[in-house]
This record gives structure tokens, sequence and C-alpha cells, in this order.
């Protein structure tokens, strides 16, 4: 499962003053975080738990041209069966439960879908100080064997020793990518919307 939603991240980082041109820069799966929040709605909402799933980045690649950025482009990956639920809000005995659903045929069906990718179509945005840039990058995001465009805000800094650094938050809909959320006794529900936050480092490639 090629989780090219962050793949995004990436694509700022093409951007002038950032990279010069045919620049290429990998992501760092070891100095990336992804974070994933699954909150819960409905009348009894206080006896669910809140879950954090954390998505280890498999691979990312920008190709930058910072004189032509339509020519520039990225793509960032992610394995289904990798995501992991890390226990944060909920009872030990509870993860390995909620770990295969989220897995399992009701949730991201990873057997059927073992692939999530984003792929930038365009990158746009300013200069807010010294080697630090807000944009919104514009792409598409394939989850769950569905594919919709998604524009994210992500600042971006360049530190000293050239690595590219992307922060941003934002909000998908389950349904959007056909997941129907999943509920106990139909009382204690899934939320639609989940709260993703990542934290992506990128380096240039040897």
């Amino acid at each position: 499962m090629r989780m090219g939603g962050w793949a995004w991240a990436a694509a700022l980082w093409l951007v002038p003053g950032l990279t010069a041109a045919g620049e290429a820069y990998q992501v760092d799966p070891a100095a990336s975080e992804v974070l994933v929040k699954v909150g819960k709605s409905g009348l009894f909402s206080f006896a669910g738990h809140t879950h954090e799933v954390a998505a280890p980045i498999a691979e990312g690649r920008i190709e930058a041209d910072a004189e032509d950025l339509s020519r520039s482009s990225v793509t960032l990956a992610f394995q289904a069966g990798a995501l992991r639920v890390t226990g944060k809000g909920d009872p030990p005995e509870d993860v390995p439960k909620v770990q295969e659903a989220m897995l399992g045929p009701k949730v991201l069906d990873a057997a059927r879908f073992p692939q999530i990718v984003f792929t930038s179509r365009k990158v746009g945005g300013k200069a807010v100080g010294a080697g630090a840039f807000e944009l919104q990058v514009e792409g598409d995001l394939t989850l769950h064997g569905v594919t919709k465009p998604l524009t994210l805000p992500v600042r971006i800094e360049k530190g000293a020793d050239g690595a590219l650094t992307a922060t941003a938050r934002t909000v998908l809909k389950q349904t959007d990518y056909g997941i129907k959320p999943v509920s106990v006794a139909g009382v204690v529900n899934v939320r639609n919307e989940l709260d993703l936050a990542f934290r992506i480092v990128a380096r240039p490639a040897p």
C-alpha cells in the first residue's frame, strides 16, 4: 500500500531557492514520521477510544527543477501492511484487535490494496524567512484503490546540512476513499474524518 498521501510534502521542496535545477532528493524514512489519529463519535462515544496509527514511509523521491516547476515530480510510498497501531489511547489488550480490524477487509483491506501513493501535480507558495517556505501542494492520493485530488498546506525548512524538512496537518474522510467507518453496536462509531500529521525529512540523493 503506497501511501502517497504525503508525497506532496516532498513536492514542496521543488520551490525556487530550495533546490537547483535538476536536483534529486530521497526521503529518509528513519528520520520521518507520519501519524494518523482515529477519533470516535456517536451517542456513547465516551465509551470508545481514540486510536493512533503510525505509517512508516517505504520510499520517496523528488526530481526537482527549480527553473521550471512543471517539470518537477515527487512520489511518496507506504505499505499498508506496515501501518501499526501505536497503543496510545488504547488499552493494551485492545491493540491486537484494533490492528487486525484496521488491516482487514472492513477498513484498509491491505491484502487487496497493498499500496497507497501520492503524486504531486502543482506546487505554489511563498518564502516566509531564510530557508523557510509556506506552500500549497496539489496532487492525487490513491488510497484503498480510490484516487482523489488532494491539496495540502505545508511548511518547508532547509537545514544547514542541506536536508529538507516538511511539516503539515490535514484531514481525510474515509468515505471519500470507499471506506465505511466501523461501529460497535451501532452507538460507538469511528469518526469519518482522520487527522493526519507528518514530519518528512529528505536528503540529497547520491
